[in-house]
């Protein structure tokens, strides 16, 4: 067997590695799989530093956005919609997932399969699961992937992918390929690297596992009307019914329906951005990654590749990516004049957010919970991107 990397172990990780194969028999791997695989990895210090590594910069909804759901990435899709057009009307018939969105997160995960990643998966997990932060969690994520190679779905060293060992096209972490990886084309594997079938009806079942309604969209771009009272954003979901007697129209500017279809709206890039209201399955998309600026980009570029154009209000390009640094000064300032902020850990949470409501309604500035320039400078906070 070639090894998965040139770097040796070190004495504690060797230790650990034995106590895994331990813990992998326990849990039902053959000693033959455990021993020929665990035998193999290798303690990757570059899977740490990723691991560690914290972003200097928070990303923009602009800057998210437009480098995921790009001009190239669009027509891509339409092509793949064109060229797969049997195989997604398969997948879609059988999960409730339109073609579009199969094709959105298969954008998103891989650029269409163009990248799975390169790192060795076993080592990765390995690496951290002997790493103690999450070690729980990647020590079960680890033997998933020996279940998997016991399976024969691919031979140990081809199991490439992410730092943190997620998977083929659409990047299943092992675990979910157990429960929801397919065998779409009857070859007797489920190959989430070799397999396009395969691939797109394993995230289909995905989806349609966390609940996907295939009779609604994700959501939908709106408009707001002047003073509107951006307090209600990222809150409790209300009807279409509702939003349409607060004043919100669709992206054209026409009325809403008058309906009781429940949801939310979000404004991922405060006031001066779009606005969305994100219906059920935008909850499913969140189901596979919990970040709303991923599904609202999910979303958008399925959009865009069943044939709808861009954005009528696009986000603003002239918001300053704020540090971590400046997101805890921030906190922290909050809190000392008496807006609870939470933990001043550089992330932009709940709290976080509700705190910027109420000192934005406090100063007569427009509440949308969102850290802009005029927030900063309110509340005397220098940001490092100045």
């Amino acid at each position: 067997m070639v090894p998965f990397a040139q770097a040796a172990p070190t004495a504690d990780f060797g230790q650990c590695v034995a106590d895994l194969k331990t813990r992998a028999i326990s849990n039902g791997v053959s000693p033959q799989v455990a021993e020929d695989v665990l035998s193999q990895v290798a303690h990757l210090d570059r899977v740490i530093e990723l691991d560690r590594r914290q972003p200097e910069f928070t990303t923009t909804f602009a800057d998210y956005l437009n480098r995921r759901v790009n001009k190239r990435r669009i027509e891509q899709g339409r092509k793949l919609l064109q060229e797969h057009d049997e195989l997604l009307a398969r997948v879609s018939a059988q999960t409730g997932v339109p073609p579009a969105y199969l094709l959105a997160f298969w954008g998103l995960e891989t650029n269409y399969g163009s990248y799975f990643g390169r790192m060795s998966v076993p080592s990765s997990l390995a690496t951290l699961a002997c790493d103690g932060r999450r070690g729980h969690y990647f020590t079960s994520e680890l033997i998933a992937a020996l279940q998997i190679i016991e399976e024969g779905a691919i031979a140990p060293e081809s199991m490439e992918g992410s730092w943190a060992g997620a998977m083929g096209h659409v990047q299943f972490m092992p675990s979910v390929f157990l429960r929801y990886a397919v065998d779409a084309d009857g070859d007797g594997r489920r190959d989430l690297w070799n397999s396009l079938p395969d691939a797109l009806m394993s995230a289909g079942n995905f989806l349609n596992s966390l609940g996907w309604d295939g009779d609604y969209r994700w959501g939908r771009e709106v408009l707001l009307p002047p003073g509107f009272d951006y307090a209600v954003a990222g809150g409790e979901k209300r009807s279409l019914r509702a939003w349409r007697e607060l004043g919100v129209k669709d992206a054209f500017g026409q009325a809403l329906a008058d309906d009781d279809i429940q949801a939310a709206l979000i404004v991922p890039a405060g006031h001066r951005g779009p606005a969305f209201l994100a219906y059920h399955n935008f909850n499913v998309i969140m189901g596979w990654n919990r970040s709303e600026f991923y599904a609202i980009a999910v979303g958008h570029l399925a959009d865009r590749i069943a044939g709808a154009g861009g954005l009528t209000n696009p986000p603003p390009t002239d918001t300053p990516a704020l540090s971590r640094d400046t997101i805890e000064r921030l906190q922290a300032t909050l809190t000392e004049q008496g807006f609870a902020a939470g933990n001043a850990d550089g992330i932009l949470g709940p709290a976080t957010r509700q705190a910027i409501r109420s000192f934005q309604r406090a100063n007569r500035l427009t509440a949308d919970g969102y850290p802009d320039r005029a927030l900063l400078d309110a509340l005397g906070v220098m940001a490092e991107a100045d």
